[in-house]
């Protein structure tokens, strides 16, 4: 039905007809990032593997001598490796777990078949997780501050480090949730985050282990990233590329394997 208005003292009429499109990309991209942060933080598993998890970690074990972590004080050595683990549990295991369950339900199919790109969607899912890794951050930063933390090195080493590692981990969570089933997707995640939580170097450091071992788990994403934070963030690194270049490679691989292989449905 055709709407008419009076516009001014002129008596000119106006016709208000629907105006149908796609809205401008990047408000859609915000729109979707918003979404799937709240949806994050509303979620209770997520939220027990990416704060509470981490949180737990870092008091208990700057609090209690349970793990030989070297000299200096234990909160120096463990709060990197927290810091990584916070980034794993987000961009990896949380984003696999919720990924998977949306294209099993169908939810990536139907966003899929929306005004909104695949790409974009995927750039608004990036979005959550790095809003999500700096509310993880600031918390862990403050605990880690009240148990006497005493950082040194280069802020921009860090922000490198991070980004890179939320690169990584989140091409291999997409990767696994874009080709496995939900259920599968679930216990590997899982599985995979106590894994690399142990042999990671997380809390337990890598030269506690076999030699032969050390060589291989200094391979990892978790190891590469809690190593290069704790090079900059305990001994004042300037700029850690070994360890750069092991999460670069990872992030290139994951991201191009996810490009290649996952299905929406």
């Amino acid at each position: 039905m055709t709407t008419t208005s009076t516009t001014g003292n002129t008596g000119a009429t106006g016709t208000y007809a629907p105006r149908p499109g796609a809205a401008p990309l990047g408000r859609m991209i915000a729109a979707q990032a918003v979404l799937e942060t709240k949806m994050l933080l509303r979620n209770g598993e997520q939220l027990l593997l990416t704060v509470i998890i981490p949180t737990l970690l870092l008091v208990l074990f700057s609090s209690v001598d349970i793990i030989d972590t070297g000299a200096g004080e234990a909160v120096d050595f463990l709060t990197p490796g927290v810091l990584a683990l916070a980034v794993m549990s987000t961009a990896f295991t949380g984003q696999a777990i919720a990924t998977g369950f949306e294209r099993r339900y169908g939810v990536l199919k139907r966003l899929a078949a929306s005004p909104l790109p695949r790409w974009a969607l995927m750039t608004a899912k990036t979005a959550s997780v790095l809003v999500t890794e700096v509310l993880q951050i600031v918390l862990l930063t403050v605990i880690a501050f009240a148990l006497g933390w005493s950082p040194q090195g280069n802020p921009a080493a860090v922000l490198l480090l991070l980004v890179l590692g939320t690169a990584a981990f989140s091409g291999l969570g997409l990767l696994m949730a874009g080709t496995l089933k939900a259920e599968a997707t679930l216990a590997a995640a899982n599985l995979v985050f106590l894994l690399l939580l142990v042999g990671g170097g997380v809390i337990v450091p890598l030269d506690r282990f076999p030699d032969a071992a050390q060589s291989v788990l200094g391979l990892l994403p978790i190891s590469a990233l809690s190593d290069g934070l704790r090079d900059v963030l305990q001994h004042g690194a300037a700029m850690p590329w070994g360890d750069l270049g092991i999460l670069a490679v990872w992030a290139a691989a994951g991201l191009a394997a996810a490009g290649k292989f996952f299905r929406w449905e």
